[in-house]
């Protein structure tokens, strides 16, 4: 089975909001000192499921992303995992594309990788919780999409009995391969990368590819975002004394009702 999944790197989502900082532009986020970008996570659970097919069927897993030359470092992670190979759409002029650009640029980048069953994704990024990207690749690439999946059930080569998270419950579908899955975290835990696994992403070489790589045009219909903005919020304890518990329990009730919760 050949799977390709789709990797992002981003802002560590367990930055705290104090520490958060913006490009000079604003249009960024930019990782503080000593805390480097990572996979995201959602693409790790796709990854990791990735892994257990392959060792379970045989076959290939590549491992594709797009961003700027730092993003090589999530690719070497998923080497690492046991990916067989992965490449980085790396050009600019896609840097800043929306949801439907990046979908049809990880498209031309598949059909240049060459024959597929199954893609890949992470449910949503962290940095912008769209879920938008993946729908787009489905449609370019023109094969189904189901999302969010909790489970694969069962396969057979052809077919793949998956479990899609529903506001109470799940419902369990059965869907033709080529076809695209988005992944949710429920699905498993991934993997840490071993050590031989690490070495050998040390030496491993990730191709970057241009648009004119991928036979993409600029498109004339763009999305610029003009600025992020950080909403910070603050909190504080009072402890509350009493000699005993149930003097404390009493100034506890008073200083509820004197703040109108009660």
């Amino acid at each position: 089975m050949n799977i390709v999944v789709t990797i992002k790197q981003v802002a560590d989502p367990n930055i705290p909001p104090s520490h958060i900082q913006l490009d000079p532009s604003g249009k960024r986020i930019v990782s503080p000192f000593g805390i480097p970008p990572v996979m995201n996570g959602y693409d790790a659970n796709a990854l990791e499921e990735a892994l257990r097919l392959k060792e379970k069927h045989g076959g290939k897993v590549t491992a594709l992303g797009l961003g700027d030359d730092s993003s090589r470092e999530s690719l070497k992670r998923a080497i690492a995992m046991g990916a067989d190979t992965a490449m980085l759409i790396n050009d600019p002029d896609l840097l800043n594309a929306d949801s439907a650009g990046v979908g049809r640029a990880l498209a031309a980048a598949i059909r240049k990788i060459g024959s597929f069953d199954l893609i890949l994704c992470g449910r949503q990024a962290s940095d912008t919780d769209g879920g938008q990207v993946l729908h787009w690749l489905a449609e370019a690439l023109d094969v189904a999409a189901v999302t969010p999946v909790a489970k694969i059930e069962s396969d057979d080569g052809k077919q793949l009995t998956v479990h899609r998270l529903v506001e109470e419950g799940y419902q369990r579908l059965r869907v033709e391969l080529p076809a695209l899955l988005g992944v949710s975290s429920e699905i498993n835990e991934p993997r840490f990368p071993p050590m031989r696994g690490t070495m050998a992403a040390g030496r491993a070489m990730i191709p970057g590819w241009k648009a004119s790589d991928l036979g993409l045009q600029p498109s004339a219909a763009k999305v610029e975002l003009r600025n992020l903005q950080i909403q910070l919020r603050t909190s504080k304890a009072e402890l509350i004394a009493g000699s005993s518990p149930a003097e404390q329990g009493t100034a506890l009730a008073d200083k509820l009702h004197e703040l109108g919760f009660i």
